[in-house]
């Protein structure tokens, strides 16, 4: 045999040649794809080829299976709103009650005023002896000043008491009902003006005047920024006040007490202020009003009036020399209130304050302004003091 005929038989005996597809095979495979009841036309059962249940195998399920989702979210977040707004807020202080850890304890609050009550809405108030403007003024209210009510005397008057005691008359427009301005626990701080006077404003900044308080005004704080508060007003609103000239307090603390040079130098800032009987502000102001804010201001709770004054803080021996028989100034320090008679042998009284040895500020023989003078121990207005009274420290 001849080596290509060998060749060929071998072909023929391992199959056709790879690079020929015989019409034999290929007609036997179109044949068995056509017989649907062979293994490609069977039908499958899902869960039992591919581990998938009924619900997961159709459009319908899986919409069901989303609004389940979507229930359980709500659920869940209504779940959370209750804790945080209900269920926390009722249980958690009970569980702090007692500790040191302030998180979640609700403030307590006791209210200090009732209905019975009233705040001064304007920069100050007159406090008349009897309904009538024309009467005596008692002394005056300022800004922000809680008031008991008494009775309304008439359509113009309503008769009030302070709170240190004093009775009198104030004009019913100049005070409003609502005192959440001055209840204590319902705010964060507590500020006592001291300086002459300070502005409230609309903004912290770039805002239009509201009013202005005057020294020993009291307002309420609940924001504090860099270097101004945010304060309640009468009446519901809210204005900014800088943080200068302000003493800042708990809302139910006091002033730390100082010493008399701090007590000095906040009656110096009021020389040449107008003089008015009986008046506590630098737009009037009477030798007892200024005596009553500057103490205030600096921690010692001073009476209004000159009687009550004259009763304050502990008596100074007035001291005379023993040959000439004049007084001796020098044991007059400066913070001492010193108690005039208005003419010799008189029993009317006025207040001076001694600010340095020999120095006095005192009304103006005038009576218009609050003015320093100098005195000797032979002068007149030494041989008009009668009593010496020191209610500051050294």
């Amino acid at each position: 045999m001849k080596k290509s005929d060998k060749k060929n038989t071998n072909k023929a005996e391992n199959g056709s040649d790879k690079g020929i597809r015989h019409v034999e095979a290929a007609a036997s495979f179109l044949n068995e794809a056509a017989d649907l009841t062979g293994e490609y036309g069977q039908t499958e059962d899902m869960y039992d080829m591919w581990g998938l249940g009924k619900r997961d195998a159709t459009v319908a399920s899986k919409g069901r299976h989303m609004l389940l989702r979507l229930v359980a979210a709500v659920l869940v977040t209504a779940l959370v709103i209750a804790s945080v707004f209900f269920i926390l807020p009722r249980t958690l202080p009970d569980l702090f009650r007692g500790t040191n850890i302030e998180l979640f304890v609700q403030k307590e609050v006791n209210l200090m005023y009732d209905d019975t009550y009233a705040v001064v809405d304007t920069c100050v108030t007159n406090v008349f002896s009897l309904p009538d403007g024309t009467s005596a003024r008692i002394t005056q209210a300022l800004y922000n000043e809680p008031v008991r009510v008494l009775d309304v005397a008439n359509d113009s008057f309503t008769h009030i008491r302070t709170a240190d005691g004093i009775e009198g008359y104030v004009r019913s427009e100049d005070l409003i009902e609502d005192t959440s301005s001055v209840e204590p626990d319902l705010h964060e701080y507590m500020l006592v003006i001291s300086e002459t006077s300070k502005n409230v404003m609309t903004h912290a900044s770039q805002g239009t005047l509201i009013t202005q308080v005057m020294m020993n005004t009291v307002l309420y704080a609940d924001v504090k920024r860099d270097g101004v508060y945010q304060v309640s007003l009468p009446g519901g609103g809210t204005g900014w006040i800088g943080s200068s000239g302000v003493i800042e307090i708990e809302p139910r603390g006091t002033i730390e007490e100082v010493s008399s040079r701090y007590f000095v130098s906040s009656a110096l800032s009021l020389v040449n202020a107008t003089y008015m009987e009986n008046g506590i502000t630098k737009q009037g102001i009477s030798m007892n009003g200024l005596v009553y804010v500057c103490s205030c201001v600096n921690g010692i709770a001073m009476p209004r009036t000159i009687e009550g004054q004259m009763e304050a803080g502990v008596p100074v021996p007035l001291e005379y020399d023993a040959v000439t028989g004049d007084l001796l100034i020098e044991s007059i320090i400066p913070g001492d209130i010193v108690f005039l008679s208005t003419d010799i042998g008189g029993e009317a009284y006025e207040p001076a304050l001694c600010t340095n040895t020999g120095t006095l500020l005192m009304r103006s023989n005038a009576r218009t302004t609050i003015r320093l003078r100098e005195f000797t121990a032979d002068s007149d207005i030494a041989s008009r003091i009668v009593s010496v009274r020191r209610v500051f420290s050294d």
